[in-house]
């Protein structure tokens, strides 16, 4: 087996728990939220952005992501 394979789960194997998350460890910002929604940065977006961080928290990038 070469070593390209012995890097991948088996089937029967759980993902480990770093290798499911993409997150930062860092703060959100509105420019993080405006980004992962696809929009522009744009003076409007970041209102829109930074209310709804003050809303709903750094869970609001959750949201947005698959």
């Amino acid at each position: 087996m070469n070593e390209q394979q012995n890097s991948k789960a088996r089937p029967s194997e759980t993902t480990p728990d770093d290798k499911l998350h993409t997150g930062s460890d860092g703060e959100v910002t509105a420019e993080d939220l405006i980004l992962a929604s696809g929009r522009d940065v744009t003076p409007e977006n970041l209102a829109w952005a930074e209310r709804k961080l003050a809303a709903e928290g750094p869970s609001a990038l959750d949201k947005l992501l698959p």
